[in-house]
């Protein structure tokens, strides 16, 4: 049986934690956001990389590109196209 000081510590614990998630609410969303849109950027380089031989362009699918697509969006991946073409 634990002690009231050990009931005391775990409350506390708790106390910390949601104020710790309270604190980075807002940062942990936007974290999560650029995840979520890096693994759609990711994915649209793979399906890209399917068909970029077709057109002759090709970009890497990896997590750099990925990021670039995931902050920008769609003029990331003109970026990323013209940057490719620039540096040919």
């Amino acid at each position: 049986m634990t002690s009231l000081p050990g009931y005391m510590a775990w409350c506390l614990a708790g106390l910390v934690l949601c104020a710790a998630l309270l604190l980075l609410r807002r940062p942990a969303a936007r974290l999560l956001r650029l995840a979520l849109r890096s693994s759609i950027g990711l994915a649209a380089l793979a399906l890209f990389a399917q068909v970029s031989h077709l057109i002759g362009v090709s970009l890497g699918v990896n997590l750099v590109n990925a990021l670039v697509l995931g902050v920008l969006g769609a003029p990331g991946f003109g970026l990323l196209l013209i940057l490719q073409w620039a540096l040919r």
